[in-house]
C-alpha cells in the first residue's frame, strides 16, 4: 500500500470517527424550536440561537466521543476502525475532551440563562446531559438494554425542541411539543439505523438493540410505518391547523425515506451493504427538519 493510500484510508476513518453529518441532529432540533417561537411571535433573538446552536453542537460532540470511550470499556468496539478511542489508543484523552467540549457546550447555555435571569433552560439541557450519559455511561448503559432510541427520542425531541423555543420566548408552546414529535422520531431512525450491520458485535458485547430482539428482517418491516408516521402527523396537524400549511412542505424529503425503506429491505441481512443507511436515515432528518421549520418561517416573511 502506498503512503497515498494510507493517508486516504486514515483521512476516511477520521471522517467516519468525527462523523460530521451527524451534528444534524444538534442543529435541526434548534432550528425547529426557533422556527415555531418565531412563527407565533414574530421575532427571532439572532444571538441566542446562534449561542444554543454552538453549545448543542459541542453537546453532541461530547455525547460522540464518550460513546466512544464507554464502549471501549465493554469492547464492543474493538471491531471499530473508526472509533476515536482505536484511531488514537489513548482513551483518557478523549474522555477529557469529551468533558471540556460538554463544560463548553453549558458555559454557553448558562450565558442564555444569566442573560435573560431563567435558568429554566439550563435545567432542561442538564436533564438532556444526563439522559445522554445513561445511555452508554456506567452504571446505567441503558442503550445496552435496548432502551437507546427511547432516549433519543426524548432528548432531541420534546427536551430539545422545548428548551430552544423557551430561549427564545421565556414560555412553552403546545405546537413545539407536536413539532418535537416530529423531530424526535426521525432522530431515534437514525440511530435504529446504524444497529443493522452490528448485529454480531451486538449480541457479542450483550447489547440488545431494537435491531438485535426483533431480527433484522422485522426491524426492516418496521421502517415504512416509521418513516410514514412522520408525513401522517404532520399531515394531521396541518388538517387540525396546529401547523401551517407551508409545513406539508416535509413531502419533498419523502424521497429519501423512500430510499432509506428500500435500501435496509433490500440489504438488511448483509451487513457490508446495509451499513450506510444511518446516512440515509441522516440525510432523512436533515431535510425533514429543515422544510417543516421552513414551513413555520414562511408565512411569518
Amino acid at each position: 500500500m502506498t503512503t497515498n493510500s494510507i493517508e486516504l484510508t486514515n483521512s476516511k476513518l477520521w471522517y467516519a470517527a468525527i462523523k460530521p453529518p451527524m451534528y444534524s441532529v444538534a442543529v435541526i432540533p434548534i432550528w425547529v424550536g426557533t422556527a415555531v417561537a418565531f412563527a407565533e411571535t414574530k421575532i427571532i433573538h439572532a444571538g441566542i440561537f446562534a449561542t444554543f446552536l454552538i453549545s448543542a453542537i459541542l453537546i453532541v460532540a461530547w455525547i460522540n466521543l464518550s460513546n466512544d470511550v464507554f464502549d471501549s470499556e465493554t469492547g464492543i468496539d474493538e471491531n471499530k476502525a473508526h472509533s476515536v478511542v482505536n484511531l488514537t489508543g489513548n482513551k483518557s484523552l478523549i474522555f477529557w475532551l469529551g468533558n471540556l467540549f460538554l463544560g463548553l457546550g453549558i458555559l454557553g447555555i448558562l450565558a442564555i440563562a444569566w442573560l435573560q435571569h431563567d435558568f429554566t433552560v439550563i435545567g432542561i439541557v442538564i436533564l438532556c446531559c444526563f439522559l445522554g450519559y445513561t445511555y452508554q455511561g456506567p452504571p446505567f448503559r441503558l442503550g445496552y438494554q435496548g432502551l437507546g432510541e427511547i432516549i433519543c427520542f426524548i432528548c432531541f425531541g420534546p427536551l430539545a425542541i422545548a428548551a430552544a423555543y423557551y430561549s427564545q420566548t421565556q414560555t412553552f408552546s403546545s405546537i413545539s411539543i407536536a413539532a418535537s414529535v416530529i423531530v424526535g422520531i426521525t432522530t431515534s431512525l437514525i440511530l435504529f439505523c446504524s444497529h443493522f450491520h452490528q448485529v454480531a458485535d451486538d449480541l457479542a458485547a450483550g447489547k440488545r438493540s431494537p435491531i438485535v430482539r426483533l431480527g433484522t428482517k422485522k426491524s426492516s418491516q418496521l421502517l415504512p410505518w416509521v418513516c410514514g408516521s412522520i408525513y401522517a402527523l404532520t399531515t394531521m396537524f396541518v388538517a387540525g391547523q396546529i401547523f401551517p400549511t407551508w409545513t406539508l412542505l416535509i413531502f419533498i424529503s419523502l424521497p429519501f425515506a423512500v430510499k432509506l425503506v428500500r435500501h435496509v429491505g433490500e440489504f438488511h441481512d448483509q451487513p457490508d451493504k446495509v451499513n450506510n443507511c444511518k446516512f440515509i436515515a441522516v440525510t432523512l432528518h436533515f431535510w425533514s427538519g429543515l422544510l417543516l421549520a421552513l414551513g413555520f418561517v414562511i408565512p411569518g416573511v
